[in-house]
């Protein structure tokens, strides 16, 4: 740590070895892999992150690098949510960087993170897939906690996905544009904001996108947030479900159905979930 803040590097290498998918890593300051688990045997390698501190504050940085080797099939979640607190000028940075060889699968499933009023917050996902990689990410970030009555009324937060060379979304969320938080084209008064993507290395075809889509909006039609929820395609190696939700739990609920249910259709697995998710 220095006067600036902590600033935290974990690499996390994923090879696939004698039929076993096998995880190394490395890191620098706190932030590391705490438990290395096969749930579903030897093929897939789920994988505990944490960060001790358990929040950035202003001037922090956490890198995260996952590399994932060809045919290996790794999940990455956490045991609890990320924070970003009250900044009094600089930003809090969390850059995760994935990158997939040929014929990889990885699973980005970290838990919700919790945005803070006052929060300076800047969160970056950059996805690198190689032709026959697939990977399923999702991001859930809940401003403000307006159940414990601190609401989001003052910061900013980034929110930025990049699947290389084929799409980029970027969004600004300041907790002073009432019009944004509140008015219909905006957030309309929820404060959870989730995201799940399928992404693939190379163009997704039309029998497999539609599969994709078609799953994920039977999952949303029988859901409480029906209304606030939908699934598109931006780009040819992307299909995307977006939530709107007043809390995180109905978010969370509605992804990992749809998590689910991709696992089943699209790459044939049971829908094994992290041990941490049945604590």
């Amino acid at each position: 740590m220095t006067g600036a803040g902590w600033h935290a590097r974990l690499r996390l290498q994923l090879a696939l070895e004698g039929g076993r998918s096998v995880a190394r890593f490395e890191h620098d300051g706190p932030l590391r892999v705490l438990q290395t688990l096969y749930p579903e045997g030897d093929a897939v390698c789920h994988n505990v992150l944490v960060h001790p501190p358990g929040g950035l504050v202003g001037g922090d940085v956490l890198d995260i690098a996952v590399e994932v080797g060809a045919g290996a099939h790794g999940l990455v979640t956490t045991p609890g949510a990320a924070r970003f607190y009250r900044s009094d000028g600089a930003a809090a940075v969390q850059r995760t960087r994935l990158r997939l060889e040929a014929g990889a699968r990885f699973e980005w499933l970290p838990l919700e993170t919790l945005c803070y009023s006052g929060c300076l917050a800047e969160n970056r996902l950059q996805l690198s897939l190689a032709p026959g990689a697939e990977l399923l990410a999702w991001d859930i970030t809940a401003l403000g906690l307006p159940a414990s009555g601190q609401p989001f009324v003052a910061g900013r937060v980034l929110q930025e996905l990049a699947l290389e060379q084929a799409w980029l979304e970027r969004g600004r969320i300041a907790g002073a544009n009432r019009r944004l938080m509140d008015g219909p084209l905006g957030l309309a008064g929820h404060r959870c904001v989730a995201t799940l993507v399928l992404a693939a290395g190379d163009e997704l075809t039309r029998t497999r996108r539609e599969l994709a889509l078609d799953s994920a909006r039977e999952v949303l039609q029988g859901h409480a947030l029906a209304a606030t929820a939908g699934a598109t395609s931006p780009c040819g190696q992307a299909v995307v479900v977006r939530v709107l939700a007043p809390l995180v739990e109905p978010a969370m609920d509605l992804l990992r159905q749809v998590r689910a249910a991709w696992r089943q259709q699209l790459w044939q697995l049971e829908p094994t979930v992290p041990r941490l998710w049945a604590l």
